[in-house]
């Protein structure tokens, strides 16, 4: 357990933050995860890593949601507070020796965006699509930090994305490339629902990977 300074707080929604931290020493893998909280309080959650490898500060995307303890303590947080880190921990990650000779689908939902975000900006010469399923707009967090050319915004409340509905349906209507790696990050019943569209597609149990947040 380390003790990090929070040195920014973003607010991206009325309910949706990232916390911008000292990196110190830390190390970590891209699609890996870290327990935080406040230095001497005994509650924790587990959150995945949003700053590339390869910046030089930790950051966190958080939903803070009604029953979330942790959530809403780190609302309040300010900069200059110090937030206890555990970890990294966790196995959603990439295979070195597959990033730069193939194909990448990255699929999620909410704020399961935040490893992809990871992934991609640690490795942005990777050949990838992302999907990001999410009801309205103002959920697409910092979507101008992706490449438009290769980044599918999936709304399933409103017509304001480039597809209108769930990430489900846009890969119904656009089947993957059997030789595609895929990654899935998010609630578990878009996971479920893709992993079995995916099968039916041609992608082998292998080249799928999945993270689920609840």
């Amino acid at each position: 357990m380390r003790s990090h300074k929070v040195i920014e707080v973003r607010n991206l929604t009325s309910s949706t933050y990232i916390i911008k931290m000292e990196k110190k020493d830390f190390t970590f893998k891209t699609g890996q995860y870290i327990t935080l909280g406040f230095s001497g309080s005994i509650d924790r959650r587990e959150y995945s890593i949003y700053s590339s490898e390869n910046s030089n500060f930790l950051e966190v995307l958080i939903k803070e949601v009604d029953k979330g303890l942790v959530s809403k303590k780190l609302r309040r947080c300010k900069v200059g507070d110090y937030l206890d880190v555990d970890g990294p921990f966790g196995h959603f990650s990439l295979e070195e020796s597959e990033i730069k000779n193939k194909k990448f689908m990255f699929i999620s939902t909410g704020t399961g965006i935040s490893p992809i975000h990871s992934f991609i900006h640690t490795h942005p010469e990777m050949d990838y699509t992302l999907l990001h399923g999410i009801r309205h707009k103002e959920e697409a967090y910092e979507k101008e930090s992706y490449d438009s050319n290769r980044y599918v915004l999936c709304t399933s409340g409103e017509n304001t994305g480039d597809f209108n509905g769930r990430v489900t349906e846009y890969l119904l209507k656009n089947p993957v490339s059997p030789d595609t790696i895929c990654y899935l990050c998010g609630n578990c019943h878009m996971i479920y629902e893709a992993y079995d569209i995916l099968e039916k597609q041609g992608i082998k149990l292998g080249p799928i990977h999945t993270e689920v947040y609840f």
